[in-house]
């Protein structure tokens, strides 16, 4: 029992130093970050088969352990053709909620981002992609709710004691932006498998996020790369398998896995249902069962991580879980549909 309450302890302390410095902290990410791929990378915007797509995903992380993390992310793409040519544009947006710790740490992206889609195949087949993203940041914390040691009058906690912090404001706004690159292609017999690789570069400008104004304290570049492939196994049947690769500072993250999609329906032309199962896992930290319904151009997962690391003690074994919803579809007019060929993953 004192060992569990030690970790709830010190996870809740560490909450409160990541809120209140703002720097040297890991990215807002998602277990199901094939899901919010704006997020991954802004060159992956537009990598679908359709003329828009609409994606949310929705987090709730550690609440058995402390005050843990509520997170959101709501991202659209559009696709454009350019001229008569097989290129193509893809205009998108990023938006992300995410509220966490005991002192209520509260965060909000709003990233504008653009895609250019160079064809490299006459077919239309294979792409080379550039793309941009960025927009207004901002974090607040509520400071009527941090406790510090020196409220502490003996050994009873007095609230009327000034907490002792210099914080400058409880709020902080700052622009932020990133760029990346990607190339997707098909191959195999009929062109029925799609692969996609992808490196992007977040925090291009540094922003300063400090409570304290501290001029020195700056968020760390994040280098991402990813990757995926489909192949199919028969006409009924699939392997979709995604990894990403992060690095912020000192921090690392290793997140991969494979979907198994089987259509469901005596006709694999026409199956209006899909069903997705895999697992996926983030190294030294969980593992991620997923589960997965298409329903033609809508579908719907949810996943559910596993603790495998020292903090498994406190929150035994309980992770986070994750709900995410996704639209693709084509417009009737200026559809993309027989003009610009993307994979689908």
């Amino acid at each position: 029992m004192r060992t569990c309450f030690t970790y709830k302890i010190a996870l809740a302390c560490l909450l409160v130093v990541t809120a209140l410095s703002g720097a040297y902290a890991q990215d807002i990410h998602f277990s199901q970050f094939f899901e919010a791929p704006l997020l991954r990378n802004p060159a992956l915007a537009g990598v679908f088969t359709g003329d828009y797509r609409v994606q949310g995903v929705y987090r709730d992380q550690w609440n058995s352990v402390t005050d843990g993390y509520r997170t959101g992310s709501f991202n659209g793409d559009y696709k454009l053709p350019v001229g008569k040519g097989d290129d193509f544009l893809t205009l998108g947006m990023e938006t992300v909620f995410d509220k966490a710790g005991t002192v209520g740490l509260t965060t909000t992206e709003v990233f504008p981002a653009l895609n250019y889609h160079k064809s490299l195949s006459d077919q239309r087949t294979m792409y080379l992609s550039l793309g941009f993203m960025g927009g207004l940041a901002q974090k607040s914390i509520d400071r009527s709710k941090i406790t510090t040691n020196s409220q502490y009058d003996g050994n009873a906690f007095n609230p009327s004691i000034p907490d002792g912090e210099t914080i400058a404001t409880p709020t902080v706004q700052y622009l932020d932006g990133s760029v990346g690159m990607s190339f997707n292609t098909t191959f195999g017999q009929n062109q029925t498998n799609t692969m996609f690789l992808g490196a992007a570069y977040h925090h291009l400008n540094r922003p300063r996020n400090s409570f304290y104004v501290n001029s020195g304290v700056e968020l760390d570049p994040k280098y991402v790369f990813s990757a995926g492939m489909k192949f199919g196994i028969d006409e009924f049947s699939s392997f979709v398998i995604q990894a990403d690769h992060s690095k912020q500072g000192t921090f690392t993250e290793t997140i991969g896995g494979v979907l198994y999609s089987y259509k469901l329906g005596p006709d694999a032309e026409s199956a209006q249902y899909t069903l997705d199962l895999g697992m996926f896992l983030r190294l030294g930290d969980a593992l991620i069962p997923v589960v997965k319904l298409e329903m033609s151009s809508f579908s719907v997962a949810i996943s559910y991580d596993v603790n495998v690391s020292e903090l498994k003690t406190a929150s035994q074994g309980m992770g986070g879980v994750e709900l995410s919803l996704s639209y693709i579809g084509f417009f009737n007019h200026n559809s993309s549909r027989d003009k610009v060929l993307c994979p689908k993953f």
